[in-house]
């Protein structure tokens, strides 16, 4: 057993059951954001611009073979002209991208509130540890060793010191995650407002044609 867990006192084992916490939370969002395909765009992208040229059932057979929220989304969008009014096609689209959207950002809240409370445990552990330190001091009287005294405060700051350790990660981590999911946010705002611009893919192909 590591000699800081057993010097930090209940504090640090509540930290350190946070950093194990913070490696799944990072590891199982990065694995889930990777299968969700939140770094590929190229499908939806495709099938934007498939639908722009008129070719809606072009673009229906590239969302077919692509997943992730952006696909999802434009997916929504294509449908959703082709079958109801664009008032309630824009209203499905957007329900279908809060939702997306949302279960991309999940697990984001636990990785802010560990950013937020290990340092202040750690702070915690470092009061309680601190107040140990003096209460020892105060029982030695004069024979008190400023040496003991030392020794003391320094386990009392490995809280703080570890506290630290596991926020600076999760906050890392946090800022990359939002900067992800804003990004596929954009991207979705970008591609459902080029699906409602576009003229009607008959239209599209007729001038298509008639521009050969």
């Amino acid at each position: 057993m590591p000699q800081f867990l057993v010097d930090g006192g209940p504090v640090i084992w509540a930290i350190s059951a946070l950093s194990i916490i913070t490696l799944a939370i990072i590891l199982w969002k990065t694995w889930g954001l990777a299968r969700a395909g939140a770094w590929r765009k190229g499908h939806a992208r495709d099938a934007v611009a498939a639908y722009e040229r008129g070719e809606r059932a072009m673009a229906e057979q590239i969302l077919a073979q692509g997943g992730g929220p952006r696909s999802t989304v434009v997916r929504a969008a294509v449908t959703g002209r082709a079958t109801k009014p664009d008032a309630l096609a824009r209203e499905d689209t957007l329900r279908v991208a809060r939702n997306e959207l949302a279960e991309a950002a999940t697990g984001l809240r636990a990785l802010e509130l560990i950013a937020t409370i290990a340092p202040l445990l750690g702070l915690l552990g470092t009061v309680l540890g601190m107040i140990a330190a003096f209460q020892a001091l105060q029982d030695s009287g004069a024979r008190a060793d400023p040496g003991q005294l030392a020794g003391g405060i320094w386990e009392a700051l490995l809280t703080t010191a570890a506290g630290m350790a596991v926020a600076i990660p999760a906050s890392a981590a946090l800022t990359w995650f939002e900067a992800v999911i804003d990004r596929m946010r954009r991207d979705i705002e970008d591609a459902v407002t080029r699906i409602f611009v576009a003229r009607p893919p008959e239209e599209a192909a007729d001038l298509t044609r008639a521009a050969e």
